[in-house]
């Protein structure tokens, strides 16, 4: 029956959450684990911004392939192989920084497994969620990214120095391998509607993964797919898809040069030790969790009583939350005490994900059936993000140490601030100008 779905598509939202929530810890404790591990090695920035950003390259490759994957295969199946793959990978690799081959190639293939995982995310969250949960739903499970990040820099440090870098891994690995048994064992795809309003709200049937040519013709109570062209020149030249492909590119470009960096502006930049910060340094992420959450409630909440149109309503999120968190990011070096790189940063991260319930659930809303399709595009473009940002943020610091003899500066660090403020602030006006909140694609 069709009201039997809802208890089992929570279910699901909460095991993306979940999911979400270790890929992050997974991320946030690599960059820890290799800084104290290449620090101690005398690795500099440079080096160590070229490695922390091969992971990136590998996510890049494969986030399209993913929403392809997804669209055919099922998300539920790819996500699951995909999770348990890189949990193995990070089981067996020797975090030696020594090693940079093997280094290399492990963060390459980790990146590559983990790409398939967002835009799998998607396909199953618009199979099972029905258009006036997509805000909330695709929020929360998000915002486990931001949980995950906040875990880790609190617990992880710890571990780090009573274990060493490599405990890290094998921690990561076994969070990885639990996640994707209980998977395997709770998760399904929906069941096939015996109502042909499953196909006219956009999820359900309508979106499972399609085997041979079928006709539309209901049959013993149910509504058969048929096999879908995806539309790709459509897709690459519709301006509300490009809107959402800038904005991720921003979001991303500022999320992955903190969550890369800011252990090293802690600990360089501040003179401040991560394990004598305590709890403070998991603010940021925290902050995150928190209001991207608040941004999915709100904007579900102004769709439902019709206060504001879907496109205004996505709109509205968007530019509050990329300009508040331009203006953050941009004073940042300013301040020069524990708390006040805490207050910016989590001002800056908690209004990015504030901006997610504009440009992140735009996917769903314009093209549901190819959601996946258009998350592997436009994460596509975050991965660059995370490949440029990560990259060029070594380079500038490096730069900077040659200039000033160290990083303790805030001349050092202005450039790696300013350069994502002034990107959200380009791109909030690029998502007022050309995006839309209707379904523009069958």
């Amino acid at each position: 029956m069709w009201t039997m779905q809802f208890p089992k598509r929570y279910l699901i939202v909460i095991l993306t959450f979940i999911c979400t929530s270790v890929c992050y810890i997974e991320r946030v404790g690599f960059s820890i684990a290799y800084t104290v591990a290449a620090d101690a090695a005398g690795v500099n920035q440079s080096s160590k911004g070229a490695i922390l950003s091969t992971f990136y390259y590998g996510y890049a490759c494969s986030q399209v392939p993913g929403g392809w994957a997804a669209q055919k295969i099922g998300g539920r199946k790819v996500l699951l192989l995909s999770f348990l793959l890189w949990s193995l990978t990070c089981a067996l690799v020797p975090l030696d920084p020594n090693r940079v081959t093997v280094l290399v190639i492990a963060r390459l293939l980790v990146g590559v497994l983990q790409g398939f995982i967002f835009p799998s995310i998607h396909t199953v969250l618009a199979q099972w969620v029905p258009p006036h949960e997509r805000s909330r739903s695709v929020s929360l499970t998000t915002s486990g990214m931001y949980l995950g990040a906040a875990l880790g820099m609190l617990l992880l440090p710890s571990l780090v120095k009573l274990r060493g870098p490599q405990s890290v891994f094998v921690a990561e690995a076994a969070l990885g391998v639990t996640w994707s048994l209980v998977w395997l064992k709770y998760a399904s795809d929906p069941p096939r509607s015996e109502h042909p309003k499953a196909a006219a709200s956009g999820f359900g049937e309508s979106l499972l993964p399609i085997k041979g040519n079928q006709n539309m013709k209901v049959e013993n109570g149910k509504l058969p797919g048929k096999a879908v062209k995806i539309p790709w020149k459509k897709i690459v030249t519709s301006f509300p898809v490009w809107a959402i492909v800038v904005n991720n590119f921003t979001f991303h470009y500022a999320l992955y040069v903190l969550m890369n960096w800011l252990p090293t502006y802690f600990e360089l930049g501040l003179q401040l030790s991560l394990q004598d910060m305590g709890s403070s340094k998991m603010m940021p992420y925290l902050n995150m969790f928190i209001f991207s959450n608040i941004g999915g409630v709100v904007a579900d909440y102004l769709i439902t009583k019709r206060i504001l149109s879907v496109t205004k309503t996505r709109n509205f999120l968007n530019t509050i939350g990329f300009i508040a968190a331009s203006l953050a990011l941009i004073v940042l070096p300013i301040f020069r005490t524990s708390g006040g790189a805490i207050f910016c940063s989590s001002v800056a991260l908690g209004f990015l994900a504030l901006g997610r319930a504009g440009f992140a659930v735009n996917h769903m809303d314009i093209a549901p059936r190819y959601a996946g399709i258009l998350m592997g595009i436009s994460n596509t473009a975050g991965t660059l993000a995370g490949i440029v940002g990560v990259d060029l943020t070594g380079k500038l610091l490096e730069a900077a140490k040659t200039a000033n003899s160290d990083l303790s500066s805030p001349e050092s660090w202005r450039a790696v601030f300013s350069i994502p403020g002034l990107l959200c602030i380009f791109s909030a006006l690029i998502f007022l100008q050309f995006s839309t909140g209707e379904r523009i694609f069958d």
